[in-house]
């Protein structure tokens, strides 16, 4: 796996991980995951211990809406690309005395098959996770933990009270757009808690800055 370029998004425990293409005249080959380059890379040492026990993938419409997601016993990493399309990934920190509890960040991850690159988002414990798209989009992600409805919840995309200051601006204008014109967000996503009311609530002391 050739690793280009890792890099933190502004809340620092969000990372990125740009990895080659080899391209010629028929394509591509890329090697996405090689086990001892995140076990042993020192550029990669936020990832050393981490196991993946689930892989999944799923396929948005134009103008769908996912998350703010996040589970815990056992709490969940992700690790996300896109495959085709265009996802923009939404990050919300929900550890309780982070100073960047309550904010939210957006990365653009595009992909093609001309791109010489492709990225990773790593997404840790203690963040809600979501994604939103302007085309039909596929993507891919690692799991560090096996899924439990039983200790999951999510935050409202839509909430007020979320603080979209770290955020892209160009990102925050495309999510304001696609929102009032699409029914594709679920029920369960639209009608999330708010920041304050998990706060709130006594199971968000699973979420505890410093201690995940």
């Amino acid at each position: 796996m050739k690793i280009i370029e890792v890099k933190s998004l502004a809340i620092e425990a969000v990372k990125v991980i740009r990895f080659a293409r080899f391209g010629d005249h028929r394509g591509y080959f890329t090697e996405i995951f090689r086990k001892s380059d995140f076990e042993e890379n020192p550029a990669l040492n936020f990832m050393h211990g981490v196991e993946f026990v689930q892989v999944n993938e799923s396929c948005s419409k134009k103008g769908t809406v996912r998350g703010l997601h996040f589970q815990w016993n056992p709490y969940i990493g992700k690790l996300i690309r896109t495959l085709s399309g265009r996802m923009v990934d939404m990050v919300l920190d929900i550890r309780k005395g982070s100073p960047s509890f309550g904010k939210i960040i957006c990365y653009d991850m595009p992909t093609a098959n001309s791109d010489d690159y492709n990225e990773w988002i790593w997404v840790p414990p203690g963040f809600a996770h979501g994604n939103f798209f302007d085309r039909e989009t596929r993507i891919e992600y690692f799991c560090s933990g096996r899924y439990n409805p039983q200790c999951e919840a999510g935050i409202s995309p839509l909430s007020a009270d979320i603080d979209w200051s770290l955020c892209d601006k160009k990102l925050k204008k495309m999510f304001d757009k696609i929102v009032p014109g699409t029914d594709l967000i679920t029920d369960k996503d639209k009608n999330g808690f708010s920041v304050e009311s998990w706060k709130a609530d006594e199971k968000s002391d699973n979420f505890i800055y410093g201690k995940l």
